[in-house]
């Protein structure tokens, strides 16, 4: 039988030591308790009373945890951003372009925002420079540049820079840039992603020749299955580069007709304009079990709170698009513009095993859709009803954007309260890696990844740097039941979880899958193929066994020779102490 939780006795906040000292140093002022934090955060967010209590009940019991930024900066005498995350205005192939870009990042990362960028536009290596009768260097050479700004600059709250590196797969620096960082020491303060599009990939499965192209000049016609191979043995060996399909990204988009996206943010769930931001927050699902009427030893899900704390949360996160800092006015004028927001989930896995459904099985996907559907829908309602209130968002247009594929799965009867009363925020659903804020609420299952491992290692970045820390799942812990682990799933098993939440997302979903040493390369292949053929954003993988030290494991194996090395969950980056 399982064990239940006390419920004679409520605490608030991180009840593992470790987690609560994590909390505090990077969410909270000096010598600020968790629940004087949680008021603060209320308070700065809220409409009115009423609306301050009902946030400060569902922050004190992390029902709903609002990513890092929002925690640290909302109600904070710092002059820091509330967004985690923005992505640059586009690169322009020019020197000053380059430089003025570098200097927006570092701007925005010492206000605390990570930065993505699409190198796309920068001429390849080689290339004739007329006008200073000389040779390009090429994308990958300046993408150096605002790595090195990254390293120079320590990000607001502790936490390091966090960039993602976008280029097309038509460059024709491509290859360069595949093989960017099969190297332990270049380019470490970036996650790189292909721009994958459905013309390359439709010349994969007819094996026939692509065309590298810049500004409309051919400068090489490749073989498209060896550009692929190219780019899946590079993922095989070193978990990068991840793929993005952007003619997905921007079909599904809602506001398709007033932008173009080429790049996300540094962990990929939200694919964002140029000076588009990413405010981002989870709800925590573990909060919503509850023991099941009809079996001692059972538990259910509480959708009935659930729905009811999503248009609290919906209306707080839309207050703090008018009342955070931002980095640049370009920043600020993207955002007020369409008031985007990412709400999701974390603490998936742990629910499941609580359910006794196994990941990824037929259970635990009819689950999985559920949860996001209600999410999605009840969010869009909420939305809908605010805008009557306070207004659409300015770039809404009624016809164009009920028009989108993402829409056209909503009811009937939503799709005509939008239409009626327009909508307050252009995207609103997105599933973040979660990684900090889970290790927070007691190292909760991250966003919708399995459990890693029933007692483990984790490295933390704290003000000292990097830390080491002991702990033990959240469900082993205070329910002493040991969850299945990534080590006995599938690749598919992850692909089918990733498949069951997408169709529920607006923004785009961040998801590791792990790949097993019981599973070979051409698995690997088959796995992004079909990810592309499902309609999938974007995919990431990483092979425990890889060139490229784990998220969590070969720690202890490392300690052995002075340096301790792991996965960031967040930003993707490896990080040794």
């Amino acid at each position: 039988m399982y064990k239940q939780l006390p419920t004679d006795t409520i605490t608030y906040g991180p009840q593992v030591k470790e987690c609560e000292e994590l909390h505090a140093s990077k969410y909270r002022l000096p010598n600020e308790s968790f629940e004087e934090g949680t008021t603060r955060n209320a308070a700065s967010m809220a409409d009115n009373e009423e609306h301050r209590q009902q946030l400060k009940s569902i922050f004190k019991e992390q029902r709903f945890m609002p990513a890092g930024r929002v925690q640290a900066a909302m109600g904070s005498p710092r002059n820091v951003t509330a967004y985690n995350c923005f992505v640059s205005g586009f690169i322009e192939d020019s020197m000053d372009s380059i430089m003025d870009k570098a200097k927006e990042a570092a701007e925005t990362m010492r206000r605390g925002g990570g930065i993505g960028y699409d190198f796309s536009r920068i001429r390849p290596s080689g290339d004739r420079i007329v006008s200073l009768d000389s040779s390009a260097s090429g994308p990958v050479s300046f993408m150096r540049i605002f790595d090195a700004v990254c390293r120079t600059i320590v990000s607001a709250g502790h936490r390091r820079g966090a960039m993602m590196g976008v280029l097309r797969v038509d460059h024709p620096d491509i290859e360069e840039f595949i093989r960017a960082k099969r190297n332990e020491n270049d380019l470490t303060n970036f996650n790189i992603s292909v721009g994958v599009t459905d013309e390359f990939m439709n010349c994969v499965h007819g094996g026939k020749l692509f065309s590298l192209t810049f500004k409309g000049k051919v400068y090489k016609q490749i073989d498209a299955v060896m550009l692929w191979d190219e780019i899946m043995r590079s993922t095989w060996d070193w978990a990068e580069p991840g793929v993005l399909f952007l003619d997905h990204i921007n079909n599904d988009n809602p506001l398709h007709y007033c932008e173009t996206i080429e790049a996300t943010n540094p962990c990929g769930e939200q694919p964002l304009p140029p000076y588009g931001a990413c405010l981002l927050g989870s709800f925590n699902l573990v909060k919503y079990i509850q023991p099941h009427f009809a079996a001692p030893d059972g538990y259910s899900f509480n959708f009935n709170l659930f729905k009811e704390d999503i248009p609290v949360v919906v209306r707080a996160m839309d207050n703090v698009i008018d009342r955070t800092h931002y980095p640049l006015k370009a920043q600020e004028k993207e955002a007020q513009a369409k008031r985007r927001m990412g709400l999701g989930i974390t603490g998936l896995a742990n629910v499941l095993t609580l359910l006794e459904y196994k990941y990824g099985s037929k259970y635990s996907k009819r689950f999985t859709r559920q949860v996001m559907r209600t999410l999605c829908l009840t969010a869009y309602e909420a939305s809908s009803d605010i805008a009557v209130e306070k207004g659409s968002f300015p770039l809404y247009d009624k016809e164009k954007y009920l028009q989108n594929n993402f829409m056209k799965k909503f009811p009937e009867e939503l799709k005509l309260k939008i239409s009626k009363q327009g909508l307050r925020n252009s995207h609103l659903t997105s599933i973040a890696p979660t990684g900090t804020i889970s290790f927070t609420a007691d190292n909760v299952s991250s966003g919708i990844e399995p459990v890693f491992a029933h007692e483990l290692n984790r490295t933390v970045i704290t003000e000292v740097g990097p830390q080491t820390v002991k702990l033990k799942d959240y469900i082993y812990n205070y329910y002493d039941i040991k969850s299945e682990t990534t080590e006995g799933l599938s690749i598919v098993d992850h692909l089918e979880i990733q498949n069951a939440v997408q169709p529920w997302v607006d923004s785009a979903v961040s998801k590791t899958i792990n790949v097993g040493d019981d599973e070979c390369f051409d698995e690997l292949k088959i796995i992004y193929s079909e990810a592309w053929r499902t309609k999938l954003k974007g995919v990431t993988t990483f092979r425990l066994s890889g060139k490229r030290y784990g998220i969590l494991n070969k720690i202890e194996e490392k300690e052995e020779e002075g340096t301790a090395c792991f996965f960031d969950p967040e930003t993707g980056q490896k990080e040794c102490s």
